[in-house]
C-alpha cells in the first residue's frame, strides 16, 4: 500500500481499484493536473474511470485535505498531493507552475502574523510573473 493510499485508509476512504488509479495518477505527476488531465491519464490505465469518478474523488481528498485544489486565476481547478510546503510562482505566458520555497519569506510570514498579533496556521501564497527577457 502506498503511503497516499494509506493515508486515505487512516481518513476512512474506502480504497476502490479507480480510486487507486486516480492516486497513482495524483502520486506521479510532475505538474498541477486539472480534473480532465487527471481523467484522461486515469483512462489510459483503466477505461472504465468516468470524468464523475475522478471529480468525486478529487472532491473527497480535498475534503480529506489529502490534496491541494489551486486556482491559478485560470478558470478552472489544478490539484496535487498534499505533502510538502511550498508556494507557487505561475507564468502568465506559458501557464508553468514553479515551486519554491524560501526560508527567508518563512520568517517574515511569521513576523508579520506575529506583530498584527496572531499565530500563523494556514497561508497559502501564489506568485504570477512574465519571465525577465535578456
Amino acid at each position: 500500500m502506498s503511503e497516499l493510499e494509506q493515508r486515505c485508509a487512516e481518513a476512512g476512504l474506502k480504497m476502490t481499484g479507480q480510486r487507486r488509479v486516480i492516486l497513482k495518477v495524483l502520486g506521479s505527476a510532475e505538474d498541477h493536473p486539472s480534473v480532465e488531465d487527471v481523467y484522461e491519464r486515469a483512462k489510459k490505465i483503466d477505461e472504465s474511470i468516468s470524468i464523475a469518478t475522478v471529480y468525486r474523488t478529487l472532491g473527497l481528498l480535498d475534503e480529506l485535505d489529502l490534496v491541494i485544489r489551486h486556482e491559478f486565476q485560470e478558470g478552472y481547478s489544478r490539484y496535487e498531493l498534499n505533502s510538502d510546503h511550498h508556494h507557487h510562482l505561475i507564468d502568465l505566458e506559458t501557464g508553468k507552475v514553479v515551486e519554491f520555497q524560501n526560508d527567508d519569506l518563512e520568517k517574515l510570514k511569521i513576523k508579520i502574523a506575529h506583530d498584527l498579533g496572531y499565530d500563523l496556521v494556514d497561508h497559502r501564497l501564489e506568485l504570477y510573473g512574465k519571465k525577465i527577457k535578456k
